[in-house]
């Protein structure tokens, strides 16, 4: 059998990663979510990455795809001087989110809508400011639905110009119907969802793919921008493409 030893933690050391927590639990101590995110967070942290967590709840986000809203009728946003920088300094992003009604949570949507304000942004090769950065799921809930809201999640964040990893979600399910959440104590005492092998297994790939491409990435200088400048295709550049031949016409019509 192959032996397995982890990379040495310099190979990370230079990583920034922000875990952004969509809880709808107004003390963040009290978050399910929050639990399985921790377990991520930490094993990245050994790695030698820099771990930053944020608790939307504690910040005033008001909905809305503009990159301030106090621009468009709100009195307060914490988007563009709070979040967005910690966004736009860290090489990986992980949102948490839990589920209602087999969906994310409200909050997580603000957080979705609030990167999209930034998808006009562009680094310096002309690209979508997200280009180069990666990005991955934590869901947890008591019905169905994680693999559906991951979906949702790593589409959205790659859409906007994140890299997804493969693996790059986990999440945990109690039992159809109301009961009790990740990191809840059962009778005996254990915490629920602590012992599935399938969670904790996830939980350890996404963690170190994530780590990995964020590596590569970082360490290539993000990817090529033939073919994704913006800037460029602005001022006419078309990159080889050409319109396909248009269907012949049927005669005899």
């Amino acid at each position: 059998m192959a032996e397995h030893r982890p990379p040495p933690q310099q190979e990370f050391a230079g990583l920034q990663a922000l875990f952004i927590n969509c809880s709808l639990n107004k003390d963040p101590a009290q978050s399910h979510t929050g639990s399985l995110m921790s377990a991520v967070s930490g094993l990245m942290q050994r790695a030698g990455a820099q771990v930053e967590t944020v608790y939307a709840l504690e910040h005033s986000l008001p909905p809305g795809i503009y990159p301030d809203m106090r621009e468009h009728g709100w009195q307060e946003d914490a988007w563009p001087d709070t979040l967005w920088p910690k966004v736009q300094a860290a090489d990986i992003l992980v949102i948490g989110t839990p589920l209602w009604l087999g969906e994310e949570s409200s909050v997580c949507r603000v957080i979705i809508e609030r990167l999209y304000a930034m998808s006009g942004e562009l680094n310096e090769k002309g690209q979508s400011v997200f280009y180069g950065k990666v990005g991955g799921a934590v869901v947890t809930g008591n019905e169905d639905g994680v693999k559906h809201v991951a979906m949702t999640l790593t589409f959205a964040l790659s859409h906007l110009g994140y890299t997804i990893p493969p693996q790059a979600d986990c999440g945990w399910l109690g039992e159809i119907g109301p009961g009790p959440s990740y990191g809840d104590r059962a009778e005996d005492g254990s915490l629920i969802g602590f012992d599935n092998e399938f969670t904790q297994r996830n939980a350890t790939i996404m963690t170190w793919n994530l780590l990995h491409l964020a590596r590569l990435l970082k360490g290539a200088g993000g990817l090529p921008n033939y073919g994704n400048d913006r800037r460029a295709w602005e001022d006419g550049e078309r990159f080889g493409f050409q319109n396909p031949e248009p269907p012949q016409e049927e005669s005899g019509r």
